[in-house]
């Protein structure tokens, strides 16, 4: 992510404390990660501490402190599409990318995560790169929607 980028988006926010979170969630969909510089960065200019910026950080999911990849794969493991085979995407998606639950590959192109009940139930087994469902998915079908994302 640009320094550029960066400013701009604090200097939206600058010296309004109440879209702390507005912030954090406009750098972490540019930049997929929390740098512990930008979070230093955001609480001098929205004026809060630097420990209130990180509480939040660390409480919501939605943030990350490490860096991920530009596209995030994810395979639900709830119970519906465990039964309807999520072991089976889980395998496949770890033997294409070499990435096993929660790792970033080191060209960051991918993160892989497993996640218990997507909220699709019922398009069980289901894929999930960067937002998009891919439902009723089956091993064989990953390497192709894989592909559209290199």
């Amino acid at each position: 992510m640009s320094e550029e980028k960066v400013n701009a988006i604090i200097e939206k926010y600058r010296g309004q404390p109440s879209s702390l979170i507005h912030a954090l969630v406009e750098i972490q969909h540019a930049n997929h990660w929390l740098p512990r510089e930008v979070m230093h960065q955001v609480a001098d200019a929205l004026q809060v501490p630097f420990a209130q910026v990180m509480q939040i950080a660390s409480f919501y999911k939605t943030f990350s402190l490490t860096p991920k990849g530009r596209h995030e794969v994810h395979v639900c493991t709830g119970m519906t599409c465990h039964l309807r085979g999520a072991a089976k995407l889980q395998a496949k998606v770890e033997e294409l990318t070499g990435l096993t639950d929660g790792q970033t590959d080191a060209d960051a192109k991918f993160t892989f995560a497993t996640g218990a009940c997507l909220g699709s139930c019922s398009i069980a087994p289901e894929l999930i790169v960067d937002g998009k469902h891919y439902g009723r998915m089956t091993p064989d079908r990953i390497e192709g929607v894989l592909k559209q994302y290199e």
